[in-house]
């Protein structure tokens, strides 16, 4: 087997309050994945997250990215390798105009003039988002601040793109469309989300985080329609969708 694009082991954190967040997590994604990390609010999840690109620091355990392990001497190529979209976007959109916003990263790295509008126009091209390059990105929509937030981090070249609940707060045809772009992209995808259904339609595989522990790691189908492991761990489907009955096939690898 190749070195997992991301590589978690016995991963334990405390914050500085005492509060013990994750107890001896393990976690493996290969290249190519698509991964949904599920589980309820206060099992670990952004916490784990938040040591993939070294803006948090292992208490126990290692994190490392295609064999390079986070550490702070390590942090400016990890973020670069890790690419994390946050819930709002506005968290990542600070510049004048869309073209500026996705040009920052490439430029702090040196990448300059005919090269950087290249990068910048590629990544803008995956989002679908090209012809808003000029455009000022509060000018733009809820999705398509989220789709240049997007952008902004595959500006970067990054190996693992996580994304933190991409769908929300998305009308029905932003959601969609995210999800096309989600699936057109070749690079591995690591998506925490409260959205089952997003999580089955883009995700072959789901772990599920609880209480600081992962207790599941399967195909999402089989996560979703096992009504023990749901129940035990606070996840529910909308109402009226079941897995079984949707007539959605789980996705390929």
């Amino acid at each position: 087997m190749t070195t997992p694009v991301l590589e978690v082991q016995g991963l334990a954190y405390a914050y500085p309050d005492g509060h013990q967040a994750l107890f001896g997590v393990d976690l493996h994604v290969h290249r190519g994945e698509r991964v949904a990390l599920l589980g309820p609010n206060g099992a670990g999840k952004t916490t784990l997250v938040l040591h993939l690109n070294g803006i948090l620091t292992a208490g126990a355990g290692t994190v490392a990215v295609s064999g390079l392990p986070v550490e702070k001497k390590h942090v400016q190529e990890i973020r670069r390798r890790v690419g994390i979209v946050f819930q709002d976007p506005d968290d990542q959109l600070f510049m004048a105009s869309v073209r500026q916003d996705v040009a920052f990263g490439p430029a702090n790295l040196g990448l300059k003039g005919e090269a950087l509008q290249r990068r910048v126009m590629h990544a803008l091209d995956l989002v679908g988002m090209a012809d808003f390059a000029d455009r000022p990105p509060h000018h733009l929509s809820f999705g398509q601040r989220r789709r240049v937030a997007v952008a902004t981090v595959l500006a970067m070249e990054p190996e693992i793109l996580v994304l933190d609940e991409p769908s929300s707060n998305l009308d029905p045809a932003s959601r969609r469309e995210l999800a096309d772009i989600l699936r057109s992209l070749d690079v591995t995808v690591l998506m925490v989300t409260h959205d089952l259904p997003y999580a089955l339609e883009l995700c072959p595989r789901s772990v599920v985080l609880s209480e600081g522990t992962v207790v599941a790691d399967g195909t999402t189908y089989d996560v979703l329609t096992d009504d023990a492991l749901m129940r035990a761990n606070r996840l529910e489907l909308p109402f009226g969708f079941d897995p079984r009955t949707t007539g959605m096939a789980p996705p390929a690898g």
